[in-house]
């Protein structure tokens, strides 16, 4: 009977850690996807800020 309890509680722990990894494989995955969109918001804000003040420029300049 002891050696059984031994056997599900190594099962449940094991089945408990594959869990966990897989939550912490799909979290990783999420938070690379969430940093390269960061990213791209970044390029384009720099880019839109670059067209704005170069029109700034072009109404001064008339």
């Amino acid at each position: 009977m002891k050696n059984v309890l031994s056997l599900i509680a190594l099962v449940i722990s094991l089945g408990l850690i594959i869990f966990l990894y897989l939550q912490l494989s799909s979290t990783q995955e999420q938070l690379r996807q969430a940093e390269q969109r960061y990213a791209d918001c970044e390029k384009v804000t720099f880019q839109l800020q670059n067209q704005l003040t170069a029109k700034q420029r072009e109404a001064e300049a008339k």
